[in-house]
């Protein structure tokens, strides 16, 4: 696969400046002042890399003049000073070379607070210099509408956020969509798109890092723009710009950081911080997962907020025979469906010290497997054919059908319990329980849950998990996203609708009873006798 990274940025490759707008918009850049800068004069650092971004952007021109790009979507790691170089570029809409009379500049964030971070970014640097502050009025008073205008030639950038409704009205020039993978809704976006086609020459710049879950706005255009990135969408008006990570790439390779981080070059973000947080992460999978996300810029599709450390998970694996299991004391958790999600059972065994093997055991409807493939996004007819899940013909499927596979299970291992939540299965439950089954009622309630959960993350993180590597399983566990309470109690949900945590939710179950029985007999089977003579001896 062609890779997405803007090697042009850095291979010093010509950029089209036929009219010179490039050079003219990096001159201007540059005669900005920035409060935070260390150059003499507290001129505005414009390195190689966003140098050469800002020539991509404003130097390809059509034969009359217009400009080529009308959307880059810039996606690069926090502290690599995005929000200095997106107020700059507001600058030049509002008072450089690029602005248009009476045009409106639009910063725009998923909330207040956001969408004024890049305004006093601007409004900072404008009162660097005196001849600006002459040159525009700034409002910028608390609790009121943030603005800048051009007094000249009544330009004005303005700072907005959520209220999508109330910005149908605005036909901005130039607009920058700021950190768009935390926007909720559409509706602020779609009033700024519908508002830039009334007039010609608008520009739309993206600046974000990466985001979480893949039901929202900020990755539709992700997906875009690696699209685009890759060559698969020959669209010369999007230009791309993106420094991410591989998700298999070493998290912890200090060359890998300097790749994706543009600026480490130049001293920025701090390296030896990088170093704390990569070192704190190392342990922890929620802090690794942020650092993979802020710092690394790698898209975190499927888990905002892990579970568990699948890298832990995947060292977990193992040659499996099932057969070497048949003496071990056997616990089985179901997790069952009536249609949609798939039908999971789970065995896990518990060996002396204290690791435990899973294995698991998917059924799916049949109708439609090729339609739920694609909506699901993962390969059913392929796992069908490999044998890793159980097609039920029909569009539901039968309990009866995982019922008889459970007495299989009963009559090949040693089983202790099976673990059911009731609210699908009390008849199943009723029919094995009297011919004699250990059939018990584990509820899906957080009471329940939450123990249960913590449990099997502490078995995963803590490399005391065994596995086949089943592949429908590994996935069922990396979609987890886990939600805690003030209690410390966790709750597992999909990272998107379309995600399937079954097979997780069943090993949960099975896990939990297995590592609450030590495999021996307790108080309650000793005779009497027993009983008086250990209980003497604790005494």
């Amino acid at each position: 696969m062609a890779s997405t990274y803007p090697e042009w940025l850095f291979d010093n490759s010509p950029i089209p400046d036929p009219l010179g707008y490039g050079e003219r918009a990096v001159e201007f850049l540059r005669r900005l002042k920035h409060p935070n800068s260390s150059a003499p004069g507290h001129a505005f650092q414009l390195y190689r890399p966003f140098e050469r971004m800002v020539r991509g952007i404003y130097g390809p021109r059509h034969p009359d003049g217009r400009r080529i790009v009308e959307t880059a979507f810039w996606m690069v790691p926090r502290g690599n000073r995005k929000t200095s170089l997106a107020a700059a570029l507001a600058l030049l809409h509002t008072i450089g070379p690029e602005k248009v009379p009476a045009g409106q500049v639009i910063f725009a964030a998923s909330d207040r607070e956001q969408a004024g971070l890049g305004f006093k970014e601007a409004a900072n640097i404008v009162r660097m210099d005196k001849r600006l502050v002459a040159a525009t009025r700034i409002y910028d008073a608390h609790n009121s509408a943030k603005k800048i205008t051009f007094k000249a030639q009544g330009v004005e950038l303005q700072a907005i956020s959520s209220d999508g409704a109330a910005q149908h009205g605005k036909t901005p020039a130039f607009v920058l969509v700021d950190e768009i993978h935390v926007w909720k809704g559409r509706d602020l976006w779609e009033a700024l798109k519908s508002g830039m086609v009334k007039t010609s020459g608008t520009l739309l710049v993206i600046a974000t890092t990466a985001g979480r879950g893949s039901e929202n706005i900020g990755f539709d255009q992700y997906e875009y723009a690696r699209r685009v990135a890759r060559g698969e969408i020959d669209n010369p008006a999007y230009l791309p710009i993106i420094f991410e990570a591989a998700n298999d790439n070493d998290w912890q390779d200090e060359a890998l950081w300097h790749r994706v981080n543009p600026g480490l070059a130049h001293g920025f973000p701090n390296l030896d911080a990088l170093r704390t947080a990569a070192k704190e992460a190392e342990h922890r999978p929620a802090d690794r997962a942020a650092f993979k996300q802020f710092n690394l810029n790698i898209w975190q599709a499927h888990s905002r907020d892990p579970l568990f450390d699948m890298a832990t998970y995947d060292a977990g694996k193992m040659s499996l025979d099932l057969a070497d299991m048949e003496a071990l004391p056997c616990f089985i958790g179901v997790d069952m469906s009536v249609n949609g999600d798939l039908t999971s059972v789970v065995a896990a065994w518990r060996h002396d010290d204290d690791r435990i093997i899973v294995h698991p055991w998917f059924f799916v409807p049949g109708d439609d497997l090729k339609g739920r493939a694609e909506r699901d996004g993962v390969p059913y007819e392929q796992w069908r054919d490999d044998g890793l899940i159980t097609v039920i013909d029909g569009p539901v499927i039968e309990p009866t059908e995982v019922e008889q596979h459970i007495r299989e299970l009963c009559a090949s291992f040693d089983v202790r319990e099976i673990a059911f939540d009731p609210h699908l299965a009390r008849m199943t439950m009723q029919r094995l329980h009297d011919d004699g089954l250990p059939a018990v009622e584990m509820r899906q309630g957080p009471l329940t849950m939450g123990p249960a959960i913590g449990t099997l993350e502490r078995v995963v993180n803590g490399k005391a998990l065994r596995h086949g590597g089943h592949p429908v399983l590994r996935h069922h566990f990396d979609s987890v996203v886990a939600s805690r309470n003030d209690t410390g109690l966790v709750r597992m949900h999909k990272g998107k609708k379309t995600d399937r945590i079954d097979g997780a939710v069943a090993a949960v179950m099975a896990v939990a009873r297995a590592a609450a029985n030590d495999n021996r007999k307790s108080f309650l089977d000793l005779d009497p006798d027993e009983f008086d003579r250990l209980t003497a001896d604790a005494a």
